[in-house]
């Protein structure tokens, strides 16, 4: 397990202070990448923290928050039950979709019945995709697919459908795939919620005082990020997988906005009712105990 270093340095009077190095990690997409601009980037600076910054695909981050590698991570929610000894879930920096999430897209246009009886490629088995789908088609076939993969790989005829997520929502029809079923525009159907997708959880081991000021500097690095538009938004396109400017705009315009500063109310009960139907439909063994920092 990975723990906090501290390591000496020296401010102006040559007064000594600690800075805490906190190890975040999160997805190279350009939704997250214009998230963490601000820290990444160092426009946004904490006394006595040093951010570094590790990019991984979301379910690697799944697995490897499994094992408190990361003082920070980014996660699913479906994999949020499995971590919460170790990690509480921070207020800021969630991806939430209001009435759009991930898809099912196939070449030939199913109905949602008789999608539910093919096997579908899912980006990773604790995906919050991959639990919407399980809440949407109970029992449906899958195989994991890594997420880049999905699309070439229904293209090719190795699956009859696929559970798209992140750019792959914005390009999938350029490839002449059909969208089936946008999961969260089922789920805000079903429930009147939007869908929570991804949260940044935080170690427990930090601390209270810690986990806060982190928790802060986060929100910092988003608040930045959403008043310097333009200049975040050319830093995050390097991470925006065959987007053009106004796509990737417009991406993360889905993904960061006022919900990312703040869950609200109803994001807040959404990621409870999201997690609660996943448990008590046998999706997710753990019940979840879900808290909050900032």
């Amino acid at each position: 397990m990975t723990s906090v270093s501290e390591q000496e340095t020296k401010i102006p009077g040559d007064v000594p202070a600690r800075v805490r190095e906190i190890a975040v990690a999160h997805s190279p997409d350009s939704d997250d990448a214009f998230m963490f601009y601000g820290l990444a980037t160092h426009k946004v600076r904490t006394p006595g923290l040093r951010f570094t910054h590790t990019l991984c695909d979301i379910e690697t981050l799944n697995q490897k928050a499994r094992d408190g590698v990361y003082d920070v991570t980014a996660i699913s929610f479906h994999a949020y039950p499995y971590v919460q000894d170790a990690y509480a879930l921070m207020a800021c920096g969630g991806s939430v979709g209001e009435g759009y999430g991930p898809m099912i897209v196939s070449p030939r246009p199913f109905t949602q019945s008789e999608v539910k009886m093919k096997r579908i490629a899912v980006p990773g088995a604790l995906t919050t995709a991959y639990l919407a789908l399980q809440l949407f088609a109970p029992g449906v076939d899958t195989e994991i697919v890594p997420f880049d993969q999905i699309i070439p790989q229904v293209l090719e005829g190795k699956y009859e459908a696929g559970l798209i997520i992140h750019e792959g929502q914005l390009t999938y029809d350029k490839s002449g795939l059909h969208k089936i079923v946008d999961l969260g525009r089922w789920w805000q159907k079903v429930t009147g919620l939007p869908l929570p997708l991804g949260g940044n959880a935080i170690r427990r081991a930090l601390g209270p005082q810690l986990m806060s000021a982190v928790t802060t500097a986060l929100r910092e690095s988003i608040q930045y990020g959403l008043e310097h538009r333009e200049e975040a938004l050319a830093y995050a396109m390097q991470f925006a997988r065959d987007l053009d400017t106004q796509s990737a705009d417009k991406f993360v315009g889905m993904y960061v906005n006022e919900r990312t500063l703040d869950y609200g109310p109803d994001g807040r009960e959404a990621v409870r009712r999201l997690l609660d139907m996943g448990h008590k439909a046998g999706i997710i063994g753990p019940e979840a105990k879900v808290d909050w920092v900032g």
